[in-house]
């Protein structure tokens, strides 16, 4: 696998990243939780139980977690540099927010007269930065390169707003050549065509929440997979609206049809929640739980690899020129 990964230790080649977790979050914060008096906030015991997990994950035959949750949901640089040093495994960062519920007002109705959102040229400024100058550690610094960029839509569908996000998005992904992770909000298909549209090549995006009930329903797994882009298989463990049984069906169907070369999967899941509901599913889930369903339907260890380690090396390695 030719190209390299931003992490946040630096640039890696793509085809030492071993096996990915595309879609997780570390520290996940909601915001102003920090300064809540009733939530604990010891880093002491914050760092010891990432890393125990981190390394439950490197034992289980993992070797990089993609933190997908984007600027300001607990993204703590310093943290994930000494936990991948003390872990061995490899962090990538991302950029990135949404959907429009979880912007800071500022980036809603900045001082202009009369308020207005953002324009998409400002988003993509403000995300090309954070991958070409590095992230921000707020008001201290810049320190690492994000290695993707991420966004997402309202479940009830795209808002004015989101629209926006979402080209400055796929713009900041365009000029740095890192890939695009959208979380879609009603419409898989239409809010790919909205990235499409703004002059993103499919095959730099990934689509998440495709394991949603109603994107399985209607189709769009093989649709956004027949359109290039990557189909994220990103709720694996996580209960509610389908299970991993249907889930590993669903990939294997979508092999059978070709796109094999178009899958990852991830469970988006969560290793210390401030804030916010912790789904109690681990990172090692994928490894230990799922591949034996994968297996049950008919998907043989190299597509499994290709699932776990091909496909995410290709997507996050940056894009020259």
């Amino acid at each position: 696998m030719n190209g390299t990964v931003h992490t946040v230790l630096g640039d890696i080649p793509a085809d030492r990243l071993g096996v990915v977790a595309v879609h997780e979050a570390l520290l996940s914060v909601a915001p102003g939780a920090q300064y809540a008096y009733d939530i604990p906030f010891d880093r002491a015991e914050i760092f010891a139980a990432l890393a125990a997990k981190l390394r439950a994950f490197a034992a289980a035959g993992g070797g990089a977690i993609v933190d997908a949750t984007g600027m300001f949901h607990g993204r703590d640089l310093p943290l994930y540099e000494a936990l991948s040093r003390a872990t061995g495994v490899h962090i990538v960062a991302s950029t990135g927010q949404g959907p429009e519920d979880e912007l800071g007002g500022y980036f809603l109705t900045p001082q202009t007269n009369p308020p207005t959102p953002w324009p998409a040229e400002r988003f993509a400024e403000l995300y090309a930065r954070e991958v070409s100058e590095g992230m921000v550690v707020p008001r201290v610094e810049r320190r690492g390169a994000a290695g993707l960029i991420a966004t997402g839509a309202t479940r009830a569908g795209m808002t004015a707003t989101e629209e926006s996000q979402f080209r400055g998005c796929a713009r900041a992904a365009a000029i740095t050549g890192v890939a695009l992770s959208i979380r879609y909000g009603a419409d898989a298909r239409h809010d790919l065509g909205v990235v499409l549209d703004a002059a993103l090549p499919a095959e730099r995006i990934v689509v998440g929440g495709l394991d949603r009930a109603d994107a399985i329903a209607a189709g769009a797994p093989a649709a956004v997979a027949e359109a290039g882009a990557y189909v994220a298989i990103d709720h694996i463990g996580q209960a509610g609206e389908v299970d991993d049984a249907t889930r590993a069906a669903l990939v294997a169907g979508l092999i059978a049809a070709g796109h094999g070369d178009r899958v990852i999967l991830s469970s988006s899941a969560t290793g210390v929640a401030k804030g916010l509901p912790d789904a109690g599913v681990a990172y090692t889930h994928v490894l230990e739980a799922f591949m034996p369903l994968l297996r049950d339907a008919g998907v043989p260890d190299d597509g499994i690899h290709r699932l776990l380690v091909d496909n995410p090396a290709r997507l996050l390695a940056v894009k020259e020129g």
